[in-house]
Protein backbone atom coordinates (compact mmCIF):
# COMPACT_ATOMS: atom_id res chain seq x y z
CA UNK A 1 0.00 0.00 0.00
CA UNK A 2 3.19 2.59 -0.53
CA UNK A 3 1.16 4.40 -2.94
CA UNK A 4 -1.44 6.03 -0.42
CA UNK A 5 -1.02 8.06 2.58
CA UNK A 6 -2.70 9.73 5.03
CA UNK A 7 -3.01 13.60 6.38
CA UNK A 8 -5.13 15.12 8.96
CA UNK A 9 -5.54 18.24 10.49
CA UNK A 10 -6.47 17.66 14.14
CA UNK A 11 -8.23 20.85 14.75
CA UNK A 12 -9.74 21.87 18.41
CA UNK A 13 -13.52 22.13 16.56
CA UNK A 14 -12.95 19.00 13.86
CA UNK A 15 -10.66 16.74 13.37
CA UNK A 16 -10.41 16.46 9.11
CA UNK A 17 -8.38 13.95 6.98
CA UNK A 18 -7.47 13.10 3.41
CA UNK A 19 -6.00 10.27 1.35
CA UNK A 20 -3.78 11.05 -0.87
CA UNK A 21 -1.44 9.16 -3.86
CA UNK A 22 1.92 9.87 -4.20
CA UNK A 23 1.48 13.54 -6.44
CA UNK A 24 -0.29 14.59 -3.14
CA UNK A 25 -3.38 14.58 -5.28
CA UNK A 26 -6.40 13.56 -2.54
CA UNK A 27 -8.76 10.23 -3.45
CA UNK A 28 -10.77 11.38 -0.61
CA UNK A 29 -11.83 13.08 2.51
CA UNK A 30 -13.38 12.84 5.90
CA UNK A 31 -14.15 14.92 9.04
CA UNK A 32 -14.98 13.73 12.81
CA UNK A 33 -15.30 15.46 15.58
CA UNK A 34 -12.84 17.98 17.59
CA UNK A 35 -8.77 16.40 18.02
CA UNK A 36 -7.23 18.91 21.20
CA UNK A 37 -4.80 16.55 22.57
CA UNK A 38 -4.20 19.01 25.50
CA UNK A 39 -8.12 18.63 26.42
CA UNK A 40 -9.55 15.06 25.77
CA UNK A 41 -6.28 13.23 24.46
CA UNK A 42 -9.15 9.97 24.34
CA UNK A 43 -11.81 11.01 22.24
CA UNK A 44 -9.21 13.35 20.50
CA UNK A 45 -7.31 9.85 19.30
CA UNK A 46 -11.03 8.65 18.77
CA UNK A 47 -11.77 11.32 16.21
CA UNK A 48 -8.24 11.66 14.30
CA UNK A 49 -8.98 7.31 13.48
CA UNK A 50 -12.50 8.47 12.62
CA UNK A 51 -11.79 11.12 10.24
CA UNK A 52 -9.23 8.81 8.12
CA UNK A 53 -11.57 5.79 8.51
CA UNK A 54 -14.11 8.04 6.80
CA UNK A 55 -12.13 9.64 4.00
CA UNK A 56 -10.49 5.67 3.19
CA UNK A 57 -14.31 5.00 2.41
CA UNK A 58 -14.81 8.54 0.61
CA UNK A 59 -11.57 7.23 -1.81
CA UNK A 60 -13.70 3.65 -2.11
CA UNK A 61 -10.88 2.32 -0.30
CA UNK A 62 -11.57 0.22 2.64
CA UNK A 63 -11.45 1.98 6.19
CA UNK A 64 -9.73 -1.20 7.69
CA UNK A 65 -6.61 -0.02 5.21
CA UNK A 66 -5.59 2.88 7.52
CA UNK A 67 -3.45 -0.08 9.41
CA UNK A 68 -1.42 -0.28 6.52
CA UNK A 69 -0.64 3.32 5.62
CA UNK A 70 1.48 5.90 6.68
CA UNK A 71 -0.22 8.90 8.55
CA UNK A 72 1.06 13.02 9.24
CA UNK A 73 -1.27 14.69 11.77
CA UNK A 74 -0.97 18.14 12.63
CA UNK A 75 -2.64 19.32 16.55
CA UNK A 76 -2.58 21.70 19.23
CA UNK A 77 -0.15 19.88 21.78
CA UNK A 78 2.02 18.22 19.73
CA UNK A 79 4.99 20.49 21.47
CA UNK A 80 3.96 19.79 25.04
CA UNK A 81 5.62 17.18 27.30
CA UNK A 82 5.17 13.86 25.65
CA UNK A 83 1.78 14.33 24.32
CA UNK A 84 2.87 14.02 20.55
CA UNK A 85 4.89 10.46 20.82
CA UNK A 86 1.98 9.77 23.00
CA UNK A 87 -0.32 9.87 19.94
CA UNK A 88 2.29 8.44 17.67
CA UNK A 89 2.50 5.32 19.77
CA UNK A 90 -1.77 4.80 20.26
CA UNK A 91 -2.56 5.57 16.69
CA UNK A 92 -3.06 2.44 14.58
CA UNK A 93 -1.65 3.58 10.96
CA UNK A 94 0.99 1.79 9.88
CA UNK A 95 3.66 4.89 11.04
CA UNK A 96 2.17 7.90 12.32
CA UNK A 97 4.11 11.53 12.45
CA UNK A 98 2.50 13.83 15.17
CA UNK A 99 3.74 17.57 14.42
CA UNK A 100 2.17 20.75 16.04
CA UNK A 101 -0.86 22.44 13.94
CA UNK A 102 2.05 25.55 13.37
CA UNK A 103 3.70 23.54 11.16
CA UNK A 104 0.86 22.20 9.08
CA UNK A 105 -0.15 25.86 9.02
CA UNK A 106 3.09 26.79 7.64
CA UNK A 107 3.46 24.39 5.18
CA UNK A 108 -0.04 24.70 3.60
CA UNK A 109 0.16 28.54 3.29
CA UNK A 110 4.03 28.95 2.49
CA UNK A 111 5.20 25.72 1.02
CA UNK A 112 8.45 25.49 0.88
CA UNK A 113 9.16 29.47 0.79
CA UNK A 114 10.50 31.97 3.92
CA UNK A 115 7.47 33.85 5.58
CA UNK A 116 5.20 33.96 8.50
CA UNK A 117 1.42 32.41 9.43
CA UNK A 118 -0.38 32.82 11.90
CA UNK A 119 -3.29 30.97 12.54
CA UNK A 120 -6.48 31.39 14.29
CA UNK A 121 -9.46 29.22 15.02
CA UNK A 122 -10.46 27.04 18.26
CA UNK A 123 -6.79 27.77 19.16
CA UNK A 124 -4.19 30.29 17.71
CA UNK A 125 -1.20 30.00 16.81
CA UNK A 126 2.42 31.53 14.80
CA UNK A 127 5.46 29.86 12.69
CA UNK A 128 8.21 31.19 10.51
CA UNK A 129 10.42 30.31 7.98
CA UNK A 130 13.46 32.22 6.81
CA UNK A 131 16.45 30.92 4.82
CA UNK A 132 15.20 27.32 5.76
CA UNK A 133 15.30 27.53 9.57
CA UNK A 134 11.53 27.24 10.82
CA UNK A 135 10.83 28.39 14.54
CA UNK A 136 7.05 29.18 15.86
CA UNK A 137 5.46 31.20 18.81
CA UNK A 138 2.26 30.55 21.11
CA UNK A 139 0.05 27.16 20.64
CA UNK A 140 0.63 27.09 24.49
CA UNK A 141 -3.23 26.05 24.81
CA UNK A 142 -6.50 27.84 25.82
CA UNK A 143 -5.58 28.13 29.69
CA UNK A 144 -2.94 30.57 29.22
CA UNK A 145 -2.41 31.16 25.65
CA UNK A 146 -3.97 30.98 22.60
CA UNK A 147 -4.84 34.85 22.52
CA UNK A 148 -6.78 35.93 19.42
CA UNK A 149 -8.31 32.46 19.33
CA UNK A 150 -11.93 31.68 19.18
CA UNK A 151 -11.85 30.05 22.74
CA UNK A 152 -10.47 33.35 24.11
CA UNK A 153 -12.99 35.43 22.66
CA UNK A 154 -15.69 33.37 23.81
CA UNK A 155 -13.95 33.64 27.26
CA UNK A 156 -13.35 37.00 27.13
CA UNK A 157 -17.24 38.06 26.26
CA UNK A 158 -18.52 35.56 29.41
CA UNK A 159 -16.31 37.44 31.64
CA UNK A 160 -16.89 40.60 30.44
CA UNK A 161 -21.00 39.84 30.56
CA UNK A 162 -20.46 38.94 34.43
CA UNK A 163 -18.64 41.60 34.90
CA UNK A 164 -21.16 43.91 33.89
CA UNK A 165 -23.95 41.60 35.61
CA UNK A 166 -22.19 42.90 38.98
CA UNK A 167 -21.68 46.31 37.35
CA UNK A 168 -18.25 46.20 38.02
CA UNK A 169 -18.18 47.55 34.53
CA UNK A 170 -20.41 48.91 31.99
CA UNK A 171 -22.90 46.77 29.78
CA UNK A 172 -23.45 46.90 25.91
CA UNK A 173 -25.75 45.47 23.69
CA UNK A 174 -23.96 42.64 23.30
CA UNK A 175 -23.25 42.02 26.92
CA UNK A 176 -27.24 41.62 27.37
CA UNK A 177 -27.51 39.57 25.05
CA UNK A 178 -25.31 37.13 26.34
CA UNK A 179 -27.02 37.37 29.70
CA UNK A 180 -30.09 36.74 28.52
CA UNK A 181 -29.32 33.58 26.77
CA UNK A 182 -27.97 32.55 30.63
CA UNK A 183 -31.86 34.07 31.69
CA UNK A 184 -29.83 36.54 33.21
CA UNK A 185 -28.47 34.01 35.96
CA UNK A 186 -24.72 34.37 36.69
CA UNK A 187 -24.31 30.66 37.67
CA UNK A 188 -25.46 29.51 34.95
CA UNK A 189 -22.56 30.83 33.09
CA UNK A 190 -20.35 30.09 35.75
CA UNK A 191 -21.76 26.33 35.50
CA UNK A 192 -20.99 26.32 31.12
CA UNK A 193 -17.49 27.31 31.75
CA UNK A 194 -16.83 25.30 34.39
CA UNK A 195 -18.04 21.88 31.89
CA UNK A 196 -16.85 23.60 28.66
CA UNK A 197 -13.73 23.15 26.49
CA UNK A 198 -12.26 24.85 23.86
CA UNK A 199 -14.71 24.65 20.94
CA UNK A 200 -17.87 25.31 23.40
CA UNK A 201 -16.41 28.84 23.95
CA UNK A 202 -15.63 29.10 20.61
CA UNK A 203 -18.77 29.57 19.09
CA UNK A 204 -19.25 32.57 20.91
CA UNK A 205 -16.69 34.44 18.32
CA UNK A 206 -18.83 35.37 15.23
CA UNK A 207 -21.06 37.55 18.01
CA UNK A 208 -18.29 39.08 19.03
CA UNK A 209 -17.53 40.52 15.11
CA UNK A 210 -20.91 40.96 14.46
CA UNK A 211 -21.29 43.49 17.57
CA UNK A 212 -17.85 44.92 17.12
CA UNK A 213 -18.89 45.98 13.28
CA UNK A 214 -22.13 47.88 15.28
CA UNK A 215 -19.74 49.50 17.79
CA UNK A 216 -20.66 47.96 20.69
CA UNK A 217 -17.80 49.28 23.56
CA UNK A 218 -17.28 45.60 24.72
CA UNK A 219 -16.98 43.94 21.55
CA UNK A 220 -14.52 46.08 20.03
CA UNK A 221 -12.61 46.29 23.07
CA UNK A 222 -12.36 42.74 23.29
CA UNK A 223 -11.30 42.52 19.56
CA UNK A 224 -9.10 45.38 19.99
CA UNK A 225 -7.14 43.55 22.45
CA UNK A 226 -6.88 40.12 20.55
CA UNK A 227 -5.59 41.98 17.35
CA UNK A 228 -2.88 44.08 19.98
CA UNK A 229 -1.84 40.60 20.68
CA UNK A 230 -1.82 39.50 17.11
CA UNK A 231 0.36 42.58 16.10
CA UNK A 232 2.64 41.60 19.54
CA UNK A 233 3.43 37.83 18.03
CA UNK A 234 3.93 39.17 14.98
CA UNK A 235 6.12 41.53 15.43
CA UNK A 236 8.54 39.08 17.76
CA UNK A 237 8.91 37.11 13.93
CA UNK A 238 9.11 39.83 12.18
CA UNK A 239 12.38 40.66 10.11
CA UNK A 240 12.99 43.69 7.51
CA UNK A 241 12.97 41.38 4.32
CA UNK A 242 10.50 39.21 5.39
CA UNK A 243 8.38 38.74 2.18
CA UNK A 244 4.86 37.66 3.16
CA UNK A 245 2.00 37.00 6.54
CA UNK A 246 -0.59 34.90 5.66
CA UNK A 247 -3.65 34.20 8.26
CA UNK A 248 -5.35 30.90 8.15
CA UNK A 249 -8.26 29.63 10.16
CA UNK A 250 -11.31 30.47 11.10
CA UNK A 251 -11.04 34.04 11.99
CA UNK A 252 -8.23 34.75 9.40
CA UNK A 253 -11.04 37.23 7.59
CA UNK A 254 -12.53 38.65 10.45
CA UNK A 255 -9.15 40.29 11.80
CA UNK A 256 -8.00 41.82 8.65
CA UNK A 257 -9.53 45.15 9.36
CA UNK A 258 -8.34 45.16 12.89
CA UNK A 259 -4.22 44.32 11.96
CA UNK A 260 -1.77 47.29 12.18
CA UNK A 261 -1.42 48.78 8.87
CA UNK A 262 2.91 48.06 8.53
CA UNK A 263 1.34 44.08 8.77
CA UNK A 264 -1.36 44.53 6.15
CA UNK A 265 1.15 45.24 3.80
CA UNK A 266 2.80 42.24 3.67
CA UNK A 267 -0.29 40.25 3.86
CA UNK A 268 -0.63 37.55 1.08
CA UNK A 269 -3.12 34.64 0.10
CA UNK A 270 -1.82 31.32 1.54
CA UNK A 271 -1.46 28.63 -1.15
CA UNK A 272 -3.55 26.54 0.46
CA UNK A 273 -5.03 25.55 3.95
CA UNK A 274 -4.02 23.75 6.74
CA UNK A 275 -5.13 20.70 5.68
CA UNK A 276 -3.11 21.18 2.60
CA UNK A 277 -0.30 21.34 5.03
CA UNK A 278 -0.47 17.81 5.95
CA UNK A 279 -1.34 16.62 3.27
CA UNK A 280 2.32 18.25 1.74
CA UNK A 281 3.75 16.35 4.19
CA UNK A 282 2.22 12.67 4.08
CA UNK A 283 3.22 13.07 0.50
CA UNK A 284 6.61 14.01 1.01
CA UNK A 285 6.62 10.57 3.75
CA UNK A 286 5.42 8.65 0.72
CA UNK A 287 7.94 9.80 -1.83
CA UNK A 288 11.02 9.23 1.17
CA UNK A 289 8.96 5.74 0.94
CA UNK A 290 8.58 5.85 4.99
CA UNK A 291 6.01 3.95 7.03
CA UNK A 292 4.17 1.09 4.72
CA UNK A 293 3.76 -2.05 5.87
CA UNK A 294 2.92 -4.24 3.02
Amino acid sequence: MGQFAIGIDGGGTNCRAAVIDQTGQILGTGKAGAANILSDLENSLINIVESARQALTNAGLGPELARQLPAVIGTAGANVGNYGKRVEGALPFASSRVVTDATIALQGALGDADGIIGAFGTGSVYNARRDGKIWGIGGWGFVIGDQASGARLGRDLLERAVLAFDRVTAASPLTDTVMAEYGNDPERVVEFAHASKPKDFARYSPIVFEYAAMNDVVAMDIVKTAAKAITESLDALLWPECPSICLLGGLAQAYRPWLDARHKTLLAEPRGDVLRGAIDLAAKLLRDGEGNRG
